[in-house]
């Protein structure tokens, strides 16, 4: 199955406490269902020493939110959109906008 949700792709949180936050795709978990995006649903988590020079503490990290929760951010129009796939004349399978019917790139 094609991914509708990319790493580097810059997504709206359209549901939960996070709702109109946007941030950049850092890792999509595609076995749950899940992504995580940067700067939205910050926790916190204690984490051991490492080694030398890699010290213990509580760390801020992003934690992973749904993929239903999320909304791609159109490149052109700047706006949410739902995506869509279209096979292009060379064979290549492209995610487009639904909004506008513009070719996603990455």
């Amino acid at each position: 199955m094609a991914a509708r949700i990319r790493k580097g792709d810059t997504v709206v949180v359209i549901s939960g406490s996070a709702r109109g936050r946007r941030g950049e795709v850092l890792r999509v978990l595609p076995q749950d269902g899940r992504a995580v995006v940067q700067g939205v649903r910050m926790v916190k988590r204690h984490v051991k020493p490492g080694g030398m020079g890699q010290p213990g503490g509580i760390v801020e990290q992003e934690a992973s939110i749904h993929l239903s929760n999320l909304m791609l951010i159109d490149g052109k129009s700047d706006r949410p959109t739902r995506v869509g796939f279209r096979v292009l004349e060379d064979g290549r399978k492209v995610r487009i906008a639904k909004a506008t019917g513009n070719v996603i790139e990455g």
